[in-house]
C-alpha cells in the first residue's frame, strides 16, 4: 500500500526546538504561530501554567457547532460541560477486562473521570478473552497487516458514563494470560492492527448510541503498544481525511517498540514516514525502528504520570535511551500526578474482600477488617496462620523496570527475618522461573503466584499484607502506592522515581509523621535497610503504626484534579478543531 502512494510528506515536523521555532507552528484555523499566544515565553509554553493561559484563550472556539450537530447535545448520559471534547482513549489493557498494573486501572478510571466532567468518552481496548457483560455491536471491519487480511469486530459495553470498545480478532485471542507475550514480531503486528481497527472506532458504528465523529476529537495514546496512533492521526490529516488530535501518555518508557529498520514495512505507511521511526541510539551503535520515538514526535502534547518537569526522563538512564527526545519535546511535555478509582479501590465496598473469610473495612473498622483479610490471605495461599508475623507483599508486572531483581537479591535476607513474602505477577520468564525456586526453598514463608495476573487476587493481597514494596527503578504515577494507603497498607518505594516521591512521605515514628519508606538507589541493600527500619517500626511501634494506616487511609488520591489537569492538554492538543471532516474510505 505504502509503495503506490507518492505524495511528498517533506513537510514532516521538524526534529528539534531550534527547527519548529524557525518554521512556526501553524494552528488549523487562526494560523496564527504558537509563540504568539498567551503563556508562551521564549518560544516556549510553560508546563501546565502556560497551557492553562492559552487553553483558556482558545476553548471557546473549540465547542463549535459542528460538534453539537454530531450528537452531544440531547445525549442525556452526558453531563452540562462549558466546552465539551470527544475523547477517545487507547490502551492494550483496560481494567477490569485485562489489566497486568497501573496501565489497566487508568485505561479505567481516566475515561471515567472525563465523562464526569462532561465530555463524551470511549475507552478502546483488545478484547483477549471471552468476557461477560459484553454486548457485540454488530460491525465488522477488514484490515490489512503485514500482506494479510484480517477480519475484526467490536465488543461494547457502557458504564459510569463511557463507552468502552473492545476490539477481537484471532490475533488476540489465547493469549489473555500473557498479553504482551510471544515473539517480538507478533507483538509488534498484533499492536498496529489494534492502532488501525482503534483509529477508525469514532466513524464506524453509532457506539452507545451516537457517532462521535471528527470534530473536536482528542485521542489519548498509552506507551509504545499505541504510540502508532499519532502517526497515522498524522498521516490522516495529511491526506485531507481527519483532522483529529492526540496526546501521548508516558507509562513505561524502557519498552519503546524497538527493532531493526526493516520493521518499518509492518506498520503500512508511506516510505518518507519512515524518518518519523529512525532513531539512532549511541548505546546499540546505529540506527533503529523505535515506534515511542515517532509517537513523541507526531502527538499534539506528551504527558507523564507525576508532578513537575518530570526530570528523570531528562536522564540517560530515566529516559532509557529517549533522553535526549525527550528534551527537544519538552515544551509539549507535562507531568500530571494520576488519582486512583475509588470505587475500585476501597476496602469498604471492594467486592473481592466479601467472601472466603475476607472483610470489608473502613477507618473505623480496619482494626478488625484488616486483621480477618491477612489470615483469609494466609489460609488461601497456604502460609501458616501468624497474625503477629510482618506480611510483605509485591503486586506488578516482573521486570527489571519494576526492581524485581532488587526482591529477588533481598529475599534470602527476608526470609531471616521471620516475615512472610507474597508475590503476584508476570513477566519475564526468567524471572518468573527464580521465584517458583525461591518458593521451594524457603516453603512456609514466600509465595510466588507467577505467570499469571489476578485482580481479584492482587486486591486481596493489598488488603491483607502488611507492607507492600515498590522498588521500581522508573515509576511515572505512583497509583499503586495510593491504592496501598488506602487499604493501610504501607508503601516501601524507591525513591530515585518522581512518583514516589510525589506520593510517599517517609515515617518518623517520635513525631509520628510519614506515609512510609523510601530507599535512595536501586541496590538491594538499600531496600534491605528500608524494609529492616519498616520491620522495626511495625514491632515497637503497634500505636504509631496504626497512626500510619490511618493517615494512609485519610487521604484523597481521587481523580477529581487530574481530570481538570488532563482535560487542559486536551484542549491545548486540539487547538481549534477544524469542522467536522466526513470519514473517507480507509486504504488500510
Amino acid at each position: 500500500m505504502a509503495s503506490l502512494l507518492s505524495f511528498s510528506t517533506s513537510f514532516l515536523s521538524p526534529r528539534t526546538n531550534e527547527e519548529r521555532r524557525s518554521t512556526g507552528l501553524i494552528l488549523p484555523n487562526n494560523r496564527k504561530k504558537i509563540s504568539a499566544l498567551p503563556g508562551r515565553e521564549n518560544g516556549e509554553l510553560k508546563g501546565l501554567e502556560g497551557r492553562r493561559t492559552w487553553a483558556s484563550s482558545m476553548s471557546k472556539a473549540s465547542a463549535d457547532a459542528s460538534f453539537y450537530e454530531n450528537g452531544v447535545e440531547g445525549d442525556p448520559n452526558v453531563e452540562d460541560s462549558e466546552h465539551p471534547m470527544n475523547v477517545v482513549l487507547v490502551s492494550a489493557e483496560c481494567a477490569p477486562w485485562s489489566n497486568t498494573g497501573e496501565l489497566g486501572d487508568f485505561a479505567a478510571s481516566l475515561p471515567k473521570a472525563l465523562a464526569g466532567r462532561g465530555h463524551r468518552v470511549m475507552a478502546v481496548a483488545p478484547r483477549y478473552g471471552d468476557y461477560a457483560g459484553l454486548e457485540h455491536s454488530g460491525v465488522r471491519n477488514m484490515l490489512k497487516v503485514d500482506g494479510e487480511d484480517i477480519e475484526v469486530t467490536y465488543f461494547q459495553a457502557y458504564i459510569d458514563g463511557v463507552c468502552f470498545v473492545l476490539v477481537d480478532c484471532p490475533l488476540f485471542r489465547h493469549i489473555e494470560s500473557n498479553i504482551y507475550g510471544g515473539q517480538r514480531r507478533h507483538l509488534l503486528k498484533r499492536m498496529v492492527l489494534f492502532c488501525k481497527a482503534a483509529v477508525k472506532v469514532p466513524g464506524l458504528s453509532p457506539f452507545a448510541g451516537f457517532f462521535y465523529g471528527d470534530a473536536n476529537l482528542v485521542y489519548i495514546a498509552n506507551d509504545w503498544h499505541t504510540a502508532l496512533l499519532p502517526v497515522y492521526l498524522k498521516y490522516y490529516r495529511d491526506m485531507g481525511i481527519m483532522s483529529s488530535k492526540s496526546v501521548l501518555v508516558i507509562h513505561n518508557i524502557a519498552k519503546q517498540g524497538r527493532g531493526q529498520m526493516e520493521d518499518f514495512r509492518y506498520v503500512d505507511l508511506p516510505a518518507d514516514y519512515s524518518n518519523l521511526f529512525t532513531f539512532y541510539d549511541r548505546t546499540d551503535g546505529g540506527e533503529h525502528f523505535n515506534i515511542f520515538a515517532a509517537g513523541l514526535e507526531t502527538a499534539q502534547q506528551v504527558v507523564t504520570g507525576r508532578h513537575g518537569e518530570s526530570r528523570e526522563l531528562k536522564t540517560p538512564d530515566g529516559g532509557q535511551g529517549l533522553h535526549t527526545m525527550i528534551k527537544e519535546v519538552e515544551w509539549k511535555l507535562s507531568g500530571i500526578a494520576n488519582g486512583i478509582d475509588i470505587q475500585e479501590w476501597d476496602p469498604r465496598h471492594d467486592p473481592h474482600l466479601n467472601s472466603h473469610g475476607y472483610s470489608n473495612y473502613s477507618r473505623e473498622t480496619f482494626r478488625i477488617g484488616k486483621p480477618k483479610c491477612k489470615a483469609a490471605l494466609q489460609r488461601e495461599l497456604g502460609l501458616p496462620e501468624r497474625p503477629g508475623v510482618p506480611l510483605i507483599g509485591f503486586v506488578g508486572k516482573l521486570d527489571c523496570k519494576k526492581g524485581v531483581d532488587l526482591i529477588a537479591e533481598a529475599l534470602p535476607w527476608m526470609a531471616e527475618q521471620d516475615v512472610q513474602v507474597v508475590l503476584l505477577g508476570a513477566g519475564r520468564q526468567d524471572l518468573e522461573q527464580l521465584f517458583g525456586e525461591l518458593e521451594r526453598e524457603y516453603g512456609d514463608k514466600v509465595r510466588g503466584m507467577v505467570g499469571y495476573f489476578s485482580v481479584e487476587t492482587a486486591h486481596r493481597v493489598t488488603a491483607g499484607a502488611d507492607i507492600l514494596l515498590f522498588p521500581s527503578r522508573f515509576e511515572t504515577s505512583g497509583l499503586n502506592q495510593l491504592c496501598a494507603m488506602m487499604y493501610g497498607t504501607i508503601p516501601v518505594v524507591h525513591a530515585g522515581d518522581d512518583g514516589s516521591r510525589d506520593t510517599v512521605r517517609t515515617f518518623f515514628p517520635f513525631n509520628n509523621s510519614g506515609l512510609g519508606w523510601m530507599f535512595d538507589s536501586a541496590d538491594s541493600s538499600k531496600l534491605e535497610r528500608a524494609v529492616g527500619n519498616c520491620l522495626w517500626a511495625y514491632r515497637m511501634f503497634k500505636e504509631n503504626w496504626e497512626g500510619f494506616q490511618m493517615r494512609g487511609m485519610s487521604q484523597d488520591p481521587s481523580w477529581d484534579h487530574a481530570a481538570e489537569l488532563y482535560e487542559e492538554v486536551l484542549v491545548a492538543a486540539c487547538r481549534q478543531a477544524s469542522s467536522s471532516i466526513e470519514y473517507g474510505d480507509f486504504s488500510f
